[in-house]
């Protein structure tokens, strides 16, 4: 991986007002960014989100773009991080479940980590995929037609949109090794 791999390309980090974990954003946005690339981070409102480390309240984050106004041909890329109450939240939204489904439709690169699945199951784009998540996923993973695997990173290449996912904060080393390469394509 060379420095400038990511170079000239935006990535959007979708999340929600409250509920991220933060080592799950900070993490893959540190990776892409140290290959060139320029990460935006998008949420249902402007204004700041608030972070977690685990159940700790964590640092707050500028919100870049409001994700109801957000045009998909303007990022090259979508990084979904976990926490539990982040997606949840996210799905529950329907301007983020529709921007979501766009990267599928669009054929661009999906990665999503943790709890972050849950959003992807709400857009209806894992039937017939193979992906990773946090364990207490695989059942409504399954439900949603994936295949459910316990590894530290799948990449799922079966339809237009290669999908990168991982289970937890451990595999965060191998996440933002994996999405650079994806997304560097």
């Amino acid at each position: 991986m060379t420095t400038d791999s990511l170079s000239g390309k935006t990535i959007a980090f979708l999340v929600a007002p409250e509920g991220i974990e933060q080592v799950e954003l900070t993490e893959p946005w540190k990776a892409v960014q140290e290959a060139g690339a320029t990460p935006k981070l998008l949420s249902t409102e402007s204004g700041e989100v608030q972070a977690y480390n685990h159940l700790d309240k964590g640092d707050t984050f500028p919100v870049d773009e409001v994700v109801d106004g957000a045009d998909v041909a303007s990022y090259d890329a979508l990084v979904l991080p976990g926490g539990v109450a982040n997606p949840d939240a996210l799905r529950m939204q329907q301007p983020a479940v529709a921007f979501v489904k766009a990267f599928f439709d669009a054929g661009k690169p999906v990665a999503a980590i943790c709890h972050a699945p849950w959003t992807l199951v709400e857009a209806d784009v894992v039937r017939g995929r193979t992906l990773t998540s946090w364990p207490s996923l695989q059942t409504d993973l399954r439900n949603a037609g994936a295949t459910w695997t316990d590894e530290e990173v799948v990449v799922d290449e079966n339809g237009a949109s290669p999908l990168v996912t991982s289970r937890n904060p451990d595999d965060l080393p191998a996440f933002g090794k994996k999405i650079v390469e994806i997304f560097s394509r």
